[in-house]
């Protein structure tokens, strides 16, 4: 029996994104247009902008998603689409679930929404589909920093988040201040592989005794020692900086591996995300809601193949919006 083949559509933020999945996780295609050129003048993303972007960039990529996939824009053997819903940009949001809606109803195929960040859960499973369950996932995103265990599709249980600053705000803002541009993160990474990481002791924090993540004064120590040390070398800067932040990411996840019940073997499943943006937001606690079952689109993993186009390049940059405490 041939394979489900679904079409996920991904239009959350600055990147237009398209891709043909089979069986739930082998890419027949990955295609990304982003829009870092565009951005990039202004430090950040700029909605409307985005938006805009999104209306000219998805059918181009569509289409390429679809050819190199062996379909067409008739939907020839495409059993379902799937698409980003939230959280992200509304702007960006309605271009993608529009035209999956329309794509939907003319080829006659199930519609599936998917949340961004439950996609992201699943992004292991892209390259190593027989990890099993149950998982804790380490979420690090451009505007989230997440702990979560998965004890199987659609049953999440979320231990723990940033009480201030997600991992990637600090980057951009760290980035910004010793002046590397935009984005902050690869920006930091760059030129952090030419510095010392032991050149300043930064400090870890980990608040309380359970798994939340916090930033913000990491970056506050990182001004006021650049400020008092005018003469530092950046390059030992952001490497001190970067080293800290990944300090307490690893010491969160394997502590959350080690006391989450389990088999060893499958407690530890780091998601591969990139990119960076600087929400304000803080993740809700309590359950993250909502299944996708085997429909693994969206939110990165497996081979992905990046379309430069007339906007430019960027990375992943998923952004939260947080009325009453609830993803939306």
């Amino acid at each position: 029996m041939r394979a489900h083949r679904v079409l996920g559509i991904e239009t959350s933020c600055d990147e237009t994104a398209a891709a043909v999945v089979d069986g739930g996780s082998v890419i027949a295609s990955s295609v990304v247009s982003s829009q870092i050129d565009l951005h990039a003048r202004f430090g950040g993303v700029v909605p409307e902008l985005a938006g805009r972007a999104h209306v000219e960039l998805l059918t181009p990529v569509l289409t390429e998603a679809l050819s190199e996939a062996g379909s067409d824009r008739s939907g020839a053997g495409i059993d379902a689409i799937a698409v980003t819903y939230g959280p992200g940009l509304i702007g960006s949001l309605l271009v993608g679930v529009a035209e999956a809606k329309a794509l939907a109803l003319a080829w006659d195929v199930p519609l599936v929404g998917v949340n961004h960040l439950e996609a992201h859960l699943f992004a292991s499973l892209l390259e190593q589909p027989d990890l099993g369950w149950p998982l804790v996932v380490l979420l690090v995103s451009g505007g989230h920093t997440l702990l979560v265990e998965v004890t199987s599709p659609g049953r999440y249980r979320l231990l723990g988040g940033t009480i201030d600053d997600a991992a990637g705000e600090a980057f951009d803002k760290v980035a910004r201040f010793l002046g590397l541009g935009y984005p902050g993160g690869p920006a930091i990474d760059r030129i952090a592989g030419e510095g010392d990481p032991k050149a300043f002791a930064f400090p870890r924090s980990t608040p309380g005794d359970g798994y939340d993540f916090s930033f913000s004064g990491l970056k506050t120590s990182v001004v006021t020692t650049v400020r008092k040390h005018p003469d530092a070398d950046t390059a030992d800067v952001a490497a001190s900086f970067r080293q800290a932040v990944v300090d307490v990411l690893v010491a969160r996840a394997m502590r959350g591996a080690c006391t989450t019940e389990g088999p060893a073997p499958s407690r530890w499943a780091p998601i591969p995300t990139s990119g960076w943006w600087p929400p304000p937001d803080r993740p809700a606690t309590g359950v993250i809601a909502g299944s996708i079952g085997d429909r693994r689109i969206g939110g990165g993993g497996g081979p992905v193949r990046r379309r430069r186009g007339r906007r430019g390049w960027h990375s992943k940059m998923p952004v939260a919006k947080r009325p009453g405490g609830r993803y939306h």
